[in-house]
């Protein structure tokens, strides 16, 4: 078979049309309620628990179908690979060249991309972009070489088939020794599961942003702000949050009251189990491949000593506790005891719920569950607020006459273009630039724009401030992570584009410079061109942002030793930067990774 050949499968055809990816609206759930799905691509009728199945080897067979589970006490469908959620671990080698055969027994197209691999943009599987899709009955054909190592993962990037099971990790063995010591490994895979459909939940964000938010503010919250702040300022910042008609616990838009959080599939309660012997070296390897959960991970008893940062090695720091965004990973190493079993808890960012494990040296012994952490608030820091702001619309805007109308707009994306590196600042280090705003920031799609952004850097991100005062507990930040090898294109970039990440909460609305992405031209990179992503969230949502197809190495003040990343949060009201090389030529997707922000938080970036 020629590669990219497709292939139509005799057992199901349909004529369904083709639906942009950025749209959301899959036809399964209609036709599932219908009775119009083929008995042939069900899964097995009985849900079953298990811990994914590890393939390798360099050639696979991964069949997209329907499957029963049961998450929650009620039987419901699932879109699963080779009949599991999460679908098969994939297991290769570095140097191999792998092929993927993928069939579609779905009654709409699907795909599969290949999240954090640096591979040819038509294998990356992204409907619109790289390719058509897997239409209903065909196979589609991806075949790569595999020029990394490390833990990445898999998932769909059509319609919302993410949040409804089609994910799966992906772990690569070096070809050169490990330096990572360990004596046996796990795959943590934090996931959401919600018995309503996707485009249900969507639906009632759009008509109320707040419908899942049940951590409103009560008449005891405010007696007791009342003793800890005094009358006067407890008015003024009641009254503020009134004006803009903003929550202060507005922290995640789909929370537990919907939410079942797992780990490798597994409930809290089912309690998915690592075992392992007396003296034993354990390294986790942490996926989040939930649809729109951010979670917060620790071992209570056990130090954990983080060596890679989606998939790439970092020199070893030790924390107690991460904050994983959605699509990042993180590899950790723990020294658990014989003598005791350890709860791995991954807490949602906004405590409505949490997945759990137990790590043992026996299958009898159970850990102590940990109580929630307190629900974080939003604080003026996460408003991006200055000096200079003001009410406009109900919501905190900028001071329109501050703006900077003299910088280039295309299609909505600000570059910021400069002729001498000069005005950049040293690479490592970001830039120096003052924050502007673009033209198209102005309208009802945006109610909110930051003034003041401060660096997301050594900010451990909202709910994790106190941590290391309040608990002992030391907190990852991105200015702790440092390749363990020297940064590999050393230039300084020769042009910056800065982006910000805006929308109304209110209406739910999300947009990049605030613009949607069916609005939007593409950005556009030279093949070979060194550049800086200036990323600054003017909302009070933090935002998960991953760019296909080329690394993002993180500026964190180290230019020697710059850790590459695919995913990097950017924390509500704060701004981060990053340095790309565009060595890779195609149609590339950039967006932010919580699944119902990203139809409007898009854009196609074109390297030719």
């Amino acid at each position: 078979m020629k590669k990219n050949e497709i292939i139509t499968s005799p057992a199901i055809e349909f004529d369904c049309s083709r639906r942009r990816f950025v749209t959301g609206m899959a036809a399964g759930s209609a036709l599932l309620g219908l009775g119009l799905v083929p008995k042939l691509s069900l899964g097995q009728s009985n849900p079953i628990r298990r811990n994914p199945q590890v393939l390798n080897g360099t050639k696979f067979n991964l069949d997209i179908g329907y499957q029963a589970v049961n998450f929650t006490g009620r039987e419901q469908m699932a879109t699963a690979v080779n009949g599991s959620v999460p679908a098969p671990t994939l297991r290769w080698r570095e140097g191999d060249r792998v092929t993927l055969r993928v069939t579609n027994h779905l009654v709409h197209d699907s795909s599969i991309h290949w999240h954090g691999m640096i591979l040819p943009a038509d294998m990356d599987g992204v409907p619109g972009l790289s390719f058509d899709g897997i239409k209903p009955g065909e196979t589609f054909e991806y075949s790569f070489d595999v020029n990394q190592s490390g833990t990445y993962w898999y998932h769909s990037h059509s319609g919302f088939q993410e949040q409804t099971g089609l994910y799966g990790a992906i772990v690569i063995d070096p070809k050169e020794p490990d330096p990572v010591a360990y004596d046996r490994d796990y795959v943590v895979m934090l996931s959401d599961w919600s018995d309503d459909a996707p485009e249900e939940i969507y639906a009632k964000l759009k008509k109320s942003s707040d419908y899942y938010n049940f951590q409103e503010r009560t008449v005891g919250d405010l007696w007791r702000d009342i003793s800890e702040k005094g009358v006067a300022q407890t008015w003024r910042e009641r009254g503020m949050w009134n004006r803009m008609r903003m929550n202060e616990t507005d922290i995640s838009d789909v929370t537990g009251y919907t939410y079942t959080f797992l780990m490798n599939g597994q409930t809290p309660d089912d309690n998915w189990l690592g075992l392992f012997k007396k003296g034993e070296r354990v390294r986790l390897r942490v996926i989040n491949a939930a649809a729109m959960t951010i979670f917060d991970v620790r071992i209570p008893g056990l130090k954990m000593t983080v060596v890679a940062a989606d998939g790439q090695n970092i020199e070893p720091v030790t924390v107690d506790e991460f904050r994983i965004g959605v699509a990042e990973t993180y590899d950790v190493v723990v020294e658990p005891s014989a003598d005791s079993a350890y709860t791995v808890f991954a807490q949602a960012i906004d405590r409505t719920g949490y997945a759990r494990g137990t790590l043992s040296p026996s299958p009898e012994w159970k850990a102590e569950i940990p109580a929630l952490d307190p629900a974080p608030l939003l604080q003026h820091r996460d408003m991006g607020m200055g000096g200079n702001h003001t009410i406009h619309g109900g919501a905190a805007m900028a001071s329109m006459s501050a703006m900077d109308h003299s910088q280039h707009n295309m299609g909505g994306m600000t570059a910021l273009e400069h002729t001498g590196n000069a005005q950049l600042g040293k690479a490592g280090f970001g830039s120096n630039r003052p924050i502007t705003h673009a033209r198209t920031e102005k309208g009802p799609q945006v109610n909110m724009r930051a003034e003041n952004a401060r660096s997301g850097l050594n900010d451990p991100g909202i709910g994790l401030r106190e941590h290391q005062q309040r608990y002992g507990r030391r907190v990852l930040t991105y200015a702790d992570i440092r390749n363990l090898y020297r940064t590999q294109d050393s230039r300084e970039p020769s042009r910056e584009i800065e982006l910000h990440l805006t929308g109304n909460m209110n209406r739910y609305m999300w947009s990049i410079n605030g613009v949607k992405y069916t609005d939007a031209e593409p950005i556009q990179l030279k093949y070979g061109e060194r550049v800086r992503f200036t990323l600054v969230n003017d909302t009070m949502m933090t935002h998960p942002m991953h760019l296909h197809g080329v690394w993002s190495e993180l500026e964190t003040g180290e230019p020697d030793y710059i850790p590459r990343k695919h995913t990097v949060i950017v924390q509500p009201g704060s701004k981060i930067s990053y340095l790309v090389t565009a060595d890779a030529i195609g149609r590339w997707a950039y967006h932010c990774h919580l699944l119902f922000h990203m139809p409007g938080m898009f854009r196609e970036v074109r390297i030719s």
